[in-house]
């Protein structure tokens, strides 16, 4: 479970970002819960986009991502969400707990 700064110090770096995946009509399948995880192992914070076509609800999607790929969510804003998961080396020094 990330702090409110932790949260805070994600959104700040995954504002440049630009989304790794992109969840459309098919929704969420095995195939992008795989593409998830590979993307988490070698960024650690990703940003994924719901398209026009994808029916679910961006909280559902965002927690059942998080769920299935073991990350925390970072970021809820308009249709993308930021997903955080720490690598086993990780490069995203977040700030301590209080």
């Amino acid at each position: 479970m990330l702090t409110g700064k932790q949260k805070r110090h994600l959104r700040a770096l995954g504002h440049k970002l630009k989304p790794l995946v992109q969840i459309g009509k098919k929704e969420i399948e095995p195939a992008l819960i795989a593409e998830l995880n590979v993307s988490l192992d070698h960024h650690e914070l990703i940003k994924v986009k719901l398209l026009e076509s994808c029916m679910l609800d961006k909280h559902e999607a965002s927690a059942a991502l998080a769920e299935a790929c073991e990350a925390d969510i970072a970021q809820i804003l308009g249709k993308t969400f930021l997903l955080y998961r720490a690598a086993k080396t990780p490069v995203i020094i977040l700030p301590k707990a209080a």
